[in-house]
């Protein structure tokens, strides 16, 4: 009995303990799911979720005519997962029975292995089980669409388990122009690992602008991928657009005249700058630096901004003060004798090039761009407080940084004028252009202020900031000083920059100009770095401005050349450069705007178009214009006239064979060159006028095809 009883309660009190079990866990169940609920969904989902980022589209730069000088376009690096479900499934029966085909399509698309090779590397990885194995890098996207139709990828990430990874690359469109004032925007890996961006020029002074903000998007990882979860997203806002001031056939016409000459002479470096006078705004800007062991050139840095001693383009300095002082007066006399050098003052004083009179007027010595005259004018007018003169330098902004909308601008550097650290000794040797340091920008800004009559320009390279086409932000011209000198002395510098011109230093390079400009010369013997005085280094300058009857355009150009060459002078050098571009923007800019005689209007009886042959009829139908149709069913027409009649006829287009697309808009170029697999990259404004590819010759699918607009 006793051991029944011992027996009932042992069950008892196991049956209560299940129970009382039971109890805590449906009880600890109901506490999870009603009172700890959120709690532990969130702490679910966050394993599952992951917030990445949407990157937004950097904006682009545009010439002040709307053409791209910097933009972004996407490319694509695609990976095969080798051990995706699709490719193992069944003992990998989609992957032995395309990979094949795949192989193949990847050699005769891209020709860089044998289709044996691909299937080959494609074993090897699906063997391992690569689960990243790289097949493609920094493709185009017209590359990556061919891709997508190849067999084994089209059937889907899953199936193939082939990945994309998109990102964007930064192009110049027209290349080396302008190429180190836009500058260059890309990434680079630091020794950290971590990614950062190397800018300069308008892409650094504007990044923030262009970079626009990432959005956000909220993805849950699900099995095969990852999906976006509604109502998680913040759209990323794109970069704004920057539209600079330059104008690209001024830029070419700028960078080609500066670059024939620098190979001539094989020079160092160069930069020429053009600015409109009335503005400030800066149209054209070449900087070109020479390779190593190599006649080739490219915009390897701002040399416009770089500041070094300018030479004898610095005299006009002297020249202003010490005529706005009145120490000196235009046609009064100085002697500057007939051996080429002269005791001014603490120093003897040199002339490079030497005039044949012995006396000159203070105009002529601006002209002749005598040493000895211009440091005779410092020396009386502020010989006895050489500092006055650093006010007058400060007063023509040669002092400070150039107020330019770029970042990273060089400080000028000027000897002291403090007595007891040389500071006549100093003065004397600022007076023609040694002791001082500037950038060639801070000399246009000033000779253009003479071109202005009297009124300084900032220098400034962006026109205007646009978010979708719309204009968020206008810039506006802005005067820096409203009269750089007084009125008699801005005509003393016109007259004697002038007289450079017609007798002057540069008088054998201007000779027979059909238009009259006012300039100077400069030739500095210069030692800066490594380079001593002893390597014979110069560097030529012209600065100057045309019409100088008019001013509409300033422009400086100066060229560092090789140590001992033979041509150094700023008449031989860099004069030619600026008539060069001064004739040409003449005849494109200034010339064109002269008033002509009034001529009748032509009568147009010939032309020629090429488009849509649909769009043709409903224009020509909706203005009630008879016309000739000979199109049948050609998607594409060429329209012509024939007795004062539009006609209408065949643009005969094949896949394997190039069409014509002279006449046509860029619009419907675009539309029928791609869909016969071609590539277009375009420049110019209008109508097509010439095609890189002749019509009727053949063509390989993705091949580029430039088309010229006018």
């Amino acid at each position: 009995m006793e051991i029944k009883k011992d027996i009932l309660w042992r069950v008892y009190l196991g049956f209560i303990g299940i129970v009382l079990l039971s109890v805590f866990i449906l009880g600890k169940a109901t506490i999870i799911q009603q009172a700890q609920g959120d709690h532990w969904r969130s702490m679910g989902d966050s394993m599952h979720q992951k917030i990445v980022e949407i990157n937004a589209d950097r904006g682009t730069i545009y010439s002040e005519d709307g053409q791209m000088l910097s933009t972004s376009l996407p490319q694509f690096d695609i990976y095969i997962d080798f051990k995706a479900d699709g490719l193992r499934d069944k003992n990998g029966k989609i992957y032995h029975q395309y990979i094949d085909s795949f192989a193949t399509a990847m050699s005769q698309y891209y020709g860089d292995k044998s289709a044996k090779q691909y299937r080959a590397e494609f074993d090897a990885a699906y063997k391992k089980g690569t689960r990243y194995f790289s097949l493609k890098k920094k493709i185009t996207f017209e590359d990556y669409k061919a891709l997508r139709e190849f067999p084994l990828a089209k059937l889907g990430k899953n199936k193939s388990g082939i990945i994309v990874e998109q990102s964007s690359k930064r192009i110049a469109p027209f290349g080396l122009l302008a190429n180190r004032t836009v500058g260059l925007s890309r990434e680079y890996i630091n020794s950290d690992g971590k990614v950062k961006k190397m800018n300069v020029g308008l892409e650094m002074s504007y990044d923030s602008l262009l970079n626009g903000q990432n959005g956000q998007r909220l993805v849950r990882f699900i099995s095969g991928g990852a999906v976006p979860v509604e109502g998680f997203q913040v759209e990323p806002e794109n970069g704004k657009d920057i539209y600079t001031n330059i104008d690209v056939n001024m830029q070419e016409i700028t960078e080609l005249a500066l670059l024939r000459m620098m190979q001539q002479i094989e020079a160092l470096y160069g930069t020429c700058i053009v600015m409109e006078t009335k503005t400030g705004k800066i149209k054209a800007i070449a900087n070109l630096g020479k390779m190593d062991n190599s006649n080739l050139y490219w915009e390897d840095d701002n040399y416009a901004l770089r500041v070094t001693e300018p030479g004898s383009t610095f005299k006009l300095v002297t020249f202003m003060a010490a005529l706005d002082k009145g120490t000196s007066k235009p046609n009064d006399l100085i002697d500057i004798g007939t051996a080429g050098k002269m005791q001014v003052g603490p120093r003897v004083v040199y002339d490079a090039e030497r005039t044949r009179k012995s006396v000159v007027t203070v105009e002529e010595a601006l002209a002749h761009s005598s040493n000895v005259g211009l440091s005779k004018m410092a020396y009386k007018g502020f010989g006895n407080n050489p500092s006055e003169f650093g006010e007058y330098i400060k007063k023509y902004h040669m002092d400070s940084r150039s107020p330019i909308d770029l970042t990273h601008i060089p400080k000028p550097r000027l000897a002291p004028f403090a007595k007891g650290e040389g500071g006549l000794m100093n003065m004397i040797t600022m007076s023609f252009g040694y002791a001082v340091q500037v950038s060639p920008l801070q000399t246009l800004t000033l000779y253009n202020a003479v071109a202005n009559d009297g009124k300084m320009m900032k220098p400034y390279l962006v026109n205007s900031i646009r978010n979708k086409g719309v204009v968020i932000k206008q810039m506006e011209p802005q005067v820096i000083e409203n009269d750089i000198c007084k009125k008699n002395t801005l005509k003393a510098v016109k007259e004697s920059l002038e007289m450079a011109i017609t007798e002057g230093t540069g008088k054998y390079a201007f000779k027979g100009m059909p238009f009259k400009v006012a300039g100077k010369t400069g030739t500095a013997h210069v030692a800066d770095g490594i380079i001593k005085y002893s390597h014979r280094v110069y560097q030529a300058s012209f600065v100057g401005y045309f019409p100088a009857d008019a001013p509409q355009y300033s422009c400086i150009v100066v060229v560092r050349t090789k140590p001992g060459g033979g041509l150094h002078f700023g008449g031989q050098v860099a004069a030619p450069v600026f008539r060069e571009v001064a004739t040409k923007l003449y005849a494109m800019c200034v010339d064109r705007k002269t008033p002509k005689g009034y001529e009748g209007e032509k009568d147009n009886n010939t032309y020629f178009y090429s488009g849509n042959t649909q769009s043709f009829k409903n224009v020509l139908t909706s203005m009630n214009i008879p016309f000739v149709d000979s199109v049948q069913q050609s998607q594409w027409a060429s329209m012509y006239a024939n007795n004062h009649k539009p006609v209408l006829k065949t643009n005969i287009v094949k896949n394997n064979l190039m069409p014509n697309v002279k006449g046509m808009g860029l619009r419907d170029a675009i539309r029928l060159l791609e869909q016969i697999g071609l590539r277009v990259q375009a420049r110019g404004r209008g109508k097509i006028s010439a095609q890189s590819i002749v019509p009727g010759a053949g063509f390989n699918k993705g091949q580029v095809v430039l088309l010229e607009l006018s």
